[in-house]
């Protein structure tokens, strides 16, 4: 049962003794195939949602390396840029083994590349056998098990080349503007797609839905001595922050309750200006019905306390999620995240599994553990063989 513990201290001890490369130089010494090491390498490279090009290119190099054909898409900048400032590609990646005819497989891996700022290293504690860093568990742990699953089957004759193919997409974390864009390549109609996301090890039967949006408040700046000769855009939003705080939205048996989250303030110049401007970007987990009933009510909230200030839906959004959780072997859960899964166009079964749990993800400790890590490439093995009848 140690096993797993064994051949991480040996490889721990044997990278320990070699020289330790630069991050920028590829790390030379690092096993990457091994879970472990493909793990710590990922982690080791910052991967910050729209900047993803470097670790994109190392994973495209990890894959030829181990006999798949990679395609890259490349996937436009999120963020508008200016013409002087430089980006590097980010792009989605697409593979599959190199001794298959073409991509057109039955069952389909999919993790997201990105991660949330800020960037924090890669660390090991010996204690605790427990792995941090940023995106240690959202989501580059799917990413590692994954891949050492889909190559574990295929060295071992388990599974046909042509069964499978893996893709890792950009900008899950910004609204899945990698796996749309993927959309717009043509690919095979997949019969399962299995996505990765922390779920403590258990199938997801389904999530909540997701809805963001901004309301904006416009006033009239001037000197804060005379606030009577201006309108203080901060003043108009904070009463309908406060009503949307307690709005009722729509709840389900299944998800529970929808929860709406006021995550970012920006407003106002300076404590001596009256403030001309103010906004505050929002999310919300929809638990249950379509996301036009929660829009309705988000704008009948906030036109309720003052007509004046705007609502911004960034996208359509969707309702809550059912998932696919019909493999046995399997613990299930809901889960109160967004996903990749309602992105992808297509009639095909759908499974979320990960490791790793989604309280740590985001968060200034995420973390898992290496037992964790090495239960996962065996639950993907599980999931694959289930979704190919074996």
């Amino acid at each position: 049962m140690y096993q797993w513990l064994l051949r991480f201290a040996l490889l721990s001890a044997s990278t320990a003794l070699r020289p330790q490369h630069p991050l920028n130089q590829g790390f030379a010494a690092l096993d990457t195939t091994d879970v472990y090491g493909l793990h710590r390498k990922l982690v080791e490279i910052p991967s910050i949602s729209d900047s993803e090009h470097a670790i994109g290119e190392f994973l495209a190099s990890h894959l030829r390396a181990q006999n798949f054909n990679v395609e890259k898409h490349p996937v436009r900048p999120f963020y508008s840029l200016k013409d002087d400032e430089k980006h590097q590609q980010r792009f989605n990646l697409l593979a599959y083994p190199s001794s298959s005819s073409s991509n057109g497989t039955r069952v389909l891996l999919t993790a997201h590349l990105d991660t949330v700022p800020p960037f924090i290293p890669y660390s090991y504690n010996s204690t605790t056998h427990q792995i941090s860093g940023r995106g240690s568990v959202d989501a580059k742990a799917c990413i590692a098990a994954q891949v050492t699953a889909a190559i574990s089957l295929l060295q071992s004759g388990a599974v046909a080349p042509s069964s499978l193919s893996l893709l890792y997409v950009v900008g899950e974390e910004l609204g899945g503007d990698g796996m749309r864009a993927f959309n717009s390549i043509p690919h095979p109609a997949y019969e399962t797609v299995i996505f990765g996301e922390p779920t403590d090890l258990k199938l997801a039967s389904g999530h909540k839905g997701n809805l963001a949006f901004t309301v904006t408040a416009i006033g009239k700046g001037g000197h804060s001595g005379y606030p009577w000769l201006g309108e203080n855009a901060n003043s108009m939003l904070l009463p309908a922050l406060l009503a949307l705080d307690h709005l009722p939205l729509p709840n389900s048996k299944k998800y529970g309750n929808t929860t709406l989250n006021i995550g970012k303030m920006v407003g106002g110049e300076a404590s001596n200006v009256i403030a001309s401007s103010a906004y505050a970007d929002i999310q919300v987990r929809i638990a249950g019905g379509e996301p036009e009933v929660s829009q309705s009510l988000i704008v009948d909230g906030v036109k309720e306390v003052d007509e004046r200030l705007r609502v911004h839906f960034w996208s359509q959004g969707y309702g809550p999620v059912n998932i696919d959780h019909d493999v046995e072997g399997f613990e299930t859960m809901t889960v109160n995240y967004g996903t990749d899964i309602p992105w992808l166009d297509g009639d095909h079964k759908r499974y979320l599994f990960g490791p790793g749990s989604i309280l740590d993800a985001h968060s200034d400790h995420e973390h898992l553990s290496l037992q964790d890590l090495a239960e996962a490439v065996e639950g993907y093995k599980k999931l694959i063989l289930a979704a190919l009848g074996r």
